[in-house]
């Protein structure tokens, strides 16, 4: 049994339909384990017990060290009047309304408050992502099809 982010998804919404607060589930293979935070939303930690892990510690410390490079980048870019648009939801993050069919927006681009820059899909709902504010596109940084956390950056603007 291999367990992916949207199977760990579906886990959740069920945990959310429900009286639950925590979840621990330990197999010969892994170990999962899900915890309520008081804001509504869940955390997750997955220890697997082979060599072929699922969460490999080399990955998760390339992701750590990626994390901070990119509250670093943020905190820089925010600092030069740049405005970033954070993910509301953990799921996959879509640039463009269908495959195939043109990005919502690309650097350059123009954008309003209410200018959809792209879609989250959380638990099969398609969530659009609003811009928040009127300037021009100057960063991307979510790849398109990839999985995004809660308050991520997606992309940078520069208001104006």
């Amino acid at each position: 049994m291999f367990l992916n982010d949207d199977d760990v998804n579906e886990i959740i919404h069920q945990l959310e339909a429900g009286p639950f607060e925590e979840l621990s589930l330990q197999t010969s293979r892994f170990k999962l384990k899900l915890r309520a935070k008081g804001n509504g939303s869940w955390t997750k930690s997955i220890e697997d017990f082979q060599e072929t892990n699922l969460v490999n510690p080399g990955q998760e410390a390339a992701d750590s060290a990626k994390e901070d490079t990119n509250n670093t980048a943020s905190s820089a870019a925010e600092k030069n009047g740049h405005f970033a648009v954070r993910t509301p939801l953990v799921g996959t993050f879509y640039r463009a309304p269908k495959p195939g069919a043109p990005d919502f927006v690309e650097v350059g681009s123009q954008v309003n408050q209410d200018t959809v820059i792209g879609i989250v899909e959380t638990m099969k709902l398609m969530n659009s992502v609003m811009a928040g504010v009127k300037g021009r596109v100057v960063e991307i940084c979510a790849s398109d099809a990839g999985f995004v956390e809660q308050g991520e950056t997606i992309l940078f603007i520069e208001e104006g």
